[in-house]
Order: structure tokens, then sequence, then C-alpha cells
């Protein structure tokens, strides 16, 4: 069996025709490194040879064209081949995070109709009913060869399956064609973002979520895509040694994280090869100016994006410049947008109203929801849209001169959070399924133990505690989605209209901080606990801190944890890796765990 991917026919989007992302991944010279991973790099040749055998072993049983395999594989050279191989047999891929609970990821399987999981290991496959699972080591094993003829696609045919978060309180399935994928990756290279000749691209979203398709599909263009684990992605100082070490020149990356680890890549505020995309959620207009500057002295260049799943990933663009305030610039090529007000009449220059998005990138619709697809996917008002339809982002925004926009909010009940798209209802939906909880109401807030996050309240008709709750929203929920405070009520507010004042809702009390026995909390704390609970104090907003306090019981998350290494970085002089808080929560392990470093630091021999 040749290791060459077959040719296929350029697919088409509007009129222009677009080649097939595998048909430009072909023709990558076979001794350039695709893939670096756990310490390996793999060529674009084995790539290849790898992917080719497993698109004949998924064609053997039966999938091709419109078959959706669910691939339930942790960022690695195993996903990449995998997902590779899939679209080799025509088929469509579905990710399924591997650290997603249990019951979402057999929701996952089971609602997008999988008709294959492909697993890292054997046990590891969801519970899904009737659904066979297989090992990627079985897939991509060298020989026997199967014979494996190409099959037709086109187009249209399915490429992936995504889901979001749904208001409905069921997550939705997004799917998305191969044309849209494929033009994508030329609009990102025609809108001078994808311009590095051989680019080094560093893959650090979670599978799961839309941002990983704009950094796979970058290996299509002869880029080499470099692995980021969970523990790099969650800490600046490893972050930043990565991108020196393998020299990327591009890295997707959230504003909350992109913050913390600016101080790390510029130390002396050189120049360096590298392209910030921002994108997930709003940037401040602080961290603009900042990009801004460190832009203006060739320091590294920074472009905003947006764009919804439904559309592709990225329907805008803009350079972080400092002409102007934040804003998420114009669309990209194979888009048009479109800013109406509640009659879907054009607002005017200035003006603010909903985004929609027209253009051949706009998804086939949500898988199996026919009604939502036909109230989110609407007839194009200019009638002008490939397939004559448009998408109702439910993004308010202000159209500024140039066609660019600015972006104001959400008109509905979807926020975001740490990059992370989500409906609002479906957490209540959650929390309301709880035994012993006879209403919920779940808001975003900015003053959740000093950083944004999601307050939960609910009125009790039986026994339940916060512990409880947290734990059964864990088993159910994605981590990011399980609220950071909990709020009893015993009644709750209510507009006129009888509907519950969300405005009204109180603020969660500060995070608890133990009552001291005896001496106060400050007495029972040594040299190294006293500046450890300083830290924790201001990143947490926890007025008082003792010795066995835990961080994440006083609401600490991922984001807290790393500005709290951040803020000892810069107080204390001493590195403290993000993974010390997780293994070292309580306040007294933690000081513990810096002594030693501090320690090693000052050894003669370190």
């Amino acid at each position: 069996m040749t290791a060459v991917l077959p040719e296929r026919p350029g697919t088409r989007t509007g009129t222009a025709a677009v080649p097939d992302l595998l048909e430009r991944l072909a023709l990558a010279p076979a001794d350039r490194t695709a893939v670096v991973a756990d310490g390996r790099a793999r060529s674009f040749g084995e790539l290849r040879a790898e992917a080719m055998r497993i698109a004949g072993r998924l064609a053997a049983r039966g999938v091709g064209p419109e078959s959706v395999v669910a691939l339930c594989l942790p960022r690695g050279a195993e996903l990449v081949a995998a997902l590779v191989g899939t679209l080799t047999a025509g088929a469509a891929y579905l990710p399924v995070d591997p650290k997603l609970p249990a019951e979402r990821q057999r929701y996952l399987v089971e609602d997008a109709g999988a008709d294959l999981v492909v697993t890292a290991a054997e046990g590891t496959a969801p519970l899904a009913d009737g659904v066979p699972h297989v090992t990627v080591a079985a897939l991509a094993a060298p020989g026997p060869e199967l014979p494996y003829v190409p099959v037709a696609v086109h187009g249209d045919t399915l490429a992936y399956v995504i889901y979001t978060s749904g208001s409905t309180g069921r997550p939705k399935g997004v799917e998305i064609g191969r044309a849209a994928a494929s033009a994508l990756l030329c609009e990102l290279e025609g809108a001078g973002i994808a311009v590095t000749e051989g680019g080094r691209v560093g893959w650090n979203a979670s599978p799961s979520f839309d941002a990983s398709v704009q950094q796979w599909v970058r290996l299509c263009r002869g880029d080499t895509l470099v692995m980021i684990d969970d523990e790099t992605r969650a800490d600046p100082a490893l972050l930043a040694r990565l991108v020196d070490e393998q020299a990327l020149t591009d890295l997707d990356i959230t504003p909350a994280h992109a913050d913390p680890l600016l101080d790390l890549l510029t130390p002396d505020g050189g120049p360096r090869p590298l392209t910030l995309l921002i994108g997930g959620e709003a940037v401040s207009p602080a961290l603009w100016r900042r990009l801004a500057r460190l832009g203006e002295r060739g320091v590294l260049r920074t472009v905003n994006l947006y764009g919804p799943t439904e559309c592709t990933v990225d329907a805008t663009a803009g350079w972080v410049d400092g002409a102007d305030g934040p804003h998420i610039g114009s669309a990209l090529p194979g888009l048009r947008t479109r800013v109406l007000d509640e009659e879907l009449n054009p607002v005017a220059e200035g003006g603010s109203g909903e985004l929609y998005l027209a253009g051949p990138r706009v998804g086939r619709g949500y898988r199996g929801r026919p009604a939502l697809t036909a109230e989110r996917f609407v007839a194009d008002a200019a009638g002008e849209a490939h397939g004559g339809r448009m998408y109702r982002t439910g993004d308010l925004v202000r159209l500024l001169p140039g066609g660019r926009l600015a972006y104001l909010g959400r008109a509905d009940g979807q926020v975001k959070l740490r990059g992370h798209r989500l409906e609002l209802p479906e957490v209540e939906a959650a929390v309301a399924a709880v035994p012993g909880v006879a209403e919920a109401a779940v808001v975003l807030r900015d003053d959740v133990h000093g950083a944004p996050g999601l307050v939960a309240y609910y009125r009790a008709a039986g026994p339940v505690t916060e512990a409880g709750l947290r734990e059964r929203l864990t088993a159910v929920l994605p981590a990011y989605m399980v609220p950071a405070a909990f709020v009893a009520l015993e009644r709750f507010p209510v507009t006129v209209n009888g509907k519950v004042d969300r405005a009204a809702l109180p603020a969660p009390a500060p995070a608890p901080a133990p009552a001291p026995a005896g001496d106060s909390a400050a007495a029972e704390l040594t040299a190294s606990q006293t500046l450890i609970a300083g830290v924790w104090a201001a990143v947490l907003g926890a007025p008082q801190v003792g010795p066995d306090d835990n961080f994440f019981k006083l609401g600490g998350h991922s984001l807290l944890a790393i500005k709290l290494v951040s803020r000892v970085r810069a107080e204390l002089g001493v590195s403290l890796p993000v993974k010390a808080v997780y293994a070292n929560p309580r306040l007294r392990d933690l000081a513990a765990h810096l002594d030693t470093l501090v320690a090693a630091a000052a050894s003669p021999n370190s």
C-alpha cells in the first residue's frame, strides 16, 4: 500500500475551488517534521503511512462518508494520526476529550450516533450502548496491509462534529463539511495570519473545542504541529520555555492565559518570530494596549480572532495595534458579516445590533436538531450567501469604520468563561437535577474570589450541601462548567413579570476562613507560610488564611492557580510550577514545597 494520501478532487466554496485538506497534506515533503509529541518527532512520510493504515482498517469496518468516528484520545501524535486517517477514509471525526466526565463522554457518542469509538487503551471507551470500539494502536499497527480504495468525497461531506453547550440543557453537535474546513486554512493564509513557510504551530486546545481545528489544519499546509500537554499548557513558565525550545511561530491562546505569559516571553523586549492568535473571550483594554506596544516594537505580532463553532472556528480577524481599542476586526474572506437590528434591518456605521454571518463556511447545522437548526441558521436577508442561509450568532456588536466590529456582549444566556463558550441554562439544568434542589439559577459574576466565575443559586427542598452539589456536578459537567460558588436562598427575587430577577441575586460571600484555635491564624504561620498566605489572600480575595486551608476549597481554580504561581515568581523570585499547587493544595504543604525549592536554588550544586 502506498504511503501517499490519495488524491481527491478540490472541493468548492461558492465559486472558487478550494483544495481538500488531504490533497494539500499529500504535497508536504516526506522528510519534514509533521508532529512533535512526547519528545519524539514524526515526519510527514510516517504520518501519511500511519493514516493510510488507519483508513484501510476503518474502511474494512464499513466506515466511509457520513460515518462518524469518535476519537477518545488525548492530545498527541496518535490523535493526529487517527484524525487524518478518519478523514482519509472519507468519514467525519467526533472529538471526545478523555478528561470529560464519563457521563458526558457517553452522551456525546450516543447523541452523535457514532459508528465507532477509537481509544488509547482497552477499557477506556465511553460506555455507549451498542457502539463498537477499537484502540488506535490496533488501527495503526504495521501489516498485514488491507486493500484500500479511496472513496469520493465532496465539499458538503461531513468532516467533523463538535459539541457546544446547549440552551436546552443538552449539548448540541455542530456539523461542519470538508469544504468549510479547507476554506478556513486558505483564508488564514489569505489574511496574512498563516504565512511562515514550514511554521511551527502549538496545539494547546482541547480536541473537543473548535479552536483545535484551526490548529491542526495548519498541518495540511506543511507546518509542524507541536503538541502541548496539559501540564505545560497550565504553567506559564513551562509554556514560555516550550515556545523557545520548539521555536514556535504560532500560538493560539486565550487572553486570560496570555497575560501571565507575556512577562516570560519578552523579558528583554527582544524580537521573536511569534504570532499570538488571541481568541475565545474579550480582550481587556489593558491587555490590548500591552500587546499593541509589543507589536509596535516588533517584539511579536498579535491577531484577535472571533468566531462561533457554527461558522468553522474563525469568522473575523483584527490585528492588535495602538490605533484603536479592542475590536474583533472584519470578516475573513469566506464569510460576510451583517449587523442587523431587531427587525433585521442593517444598522448604520456607529450603530449596534446582532451579528449574523453568511457565506460558504456556515456549518450544515446541529446534528439531529432540525428545529434548532432552523432557528439559528436562517434565510440570508441579502440573498447572496451560499445556500441562502446565515447564522444568527446572538452576539451584539458595534459597526466601526472600515467594516470592523467591536464586541459588546451576548443577547441571550450564553457566556464565555476562561475561553470556554457555555450556556447558563445547561448549567442551571444540571444544578436543578441534583436531588434536594427545588429551584436553581446560574449567573456569571466578576466578583467570585477576585475573578470572573459562575455562581449557582439554589432553593433546597431537602437535604443538600455545597460539597454534595459540587461532587454531583463534577460527575456530569466539564470542569469549566462547575460553579465556583454556591448560594442557598430561601426564595428567589423576581421581577414584576414573575421571572427570576438575576440583577438582584446577592453576591457570594467571601471564601470562609477557618476559625483559629487559641492564638490568631497569623501566629500559627511560619515565615514561608506567611508569604504564601499573603499571596493566597491577594489572589483569592480571602480576608484570612490558615495553615490547613485548601486552595481549591477557598475557591481556587486553574486560572487562579496560574495567577498564584505568577505572583509567587514576582514576589519571591521562585519558579513554582502550577502542578505543585494541585499536588499541594493545603497551605502548609505548599509552603513546605516552596522551602524545598528555595533551598535547592540556594544550593551551590544547583
